[in-house]
């Protein structure tokens, strides 16, 4: 059974329904073995504990601007958890290729558009959305990929396209 540590930086949403999944039984091979946040304050903390799911925090603010040391806290993190597939859920710092090359193709994101539009450095969250809407497309979507230290550059798992209402 696979160890999924899940990233999390804010409110917790997308880690509310990976919780109802693994409570459903639909992550058959893997279990939800930690959640960790980058703020200590992070409300997707609280959900973690309310489902009896062991929670880390490596402050951002305790290592900015320094992604290379705070890489390095998550690593460390990661491996005393012995976790085997890393779930960003809503994390809002890129690390780099020391984390990553650590988990090469077990690291995964869910990106609010359809890669390789409106990704990169600064689309994230709610701004991901406003620029879909001021460009005027007619589709949108999500894309589940791998993490790479290139933001958003990692090979696309899997897309979903929906119209732009």
């Amino acid at each position: 059974m696979l160890r999924i540590g899940v990233l999390v930086s804010g409110g917790g949403t997308n880690l509310q329904a990976l919780l109802d999944a693994q409570d459903a039984g639909k992550i058959r091979n893997g279990e939800i073995a930690c959640v960790i946040s980058s703020t200590p304050d992070a409300y997707a903390l609280e959900r973690a504990k309310r489902h009896g799911v062991g929670t880390r925090v490596v402050c951002w603010k305790e290592f900015a601007p320094d992604r290379k040391a705070f890489s390095a806290g998550i690593l460390r993190v990661l491996q005393e958890e012995r976790i085997d597939l890393v779930v960003y859920a809503g994390f809002m710092v890129i690390l780099d290729e020391l984390v990553s090359r650590a988990y090469p193709n077990r690291m995964m994101n869910v990106h609010p558009a359809l890669i390789p539009s409106f990704c990169g450095k600064g689309f994230y969250g709610l701004h991901v959305h406003e620029a879909v809407l001021k460009s005027g497309v007619k589709l949108t979507g999500a894309t589940v990929h791998f993490v790479n230290e290139v933001c958003d550059g990692g090979p696309i798992i899997l897309q979903k396209a929906v119209p732009v209402m």
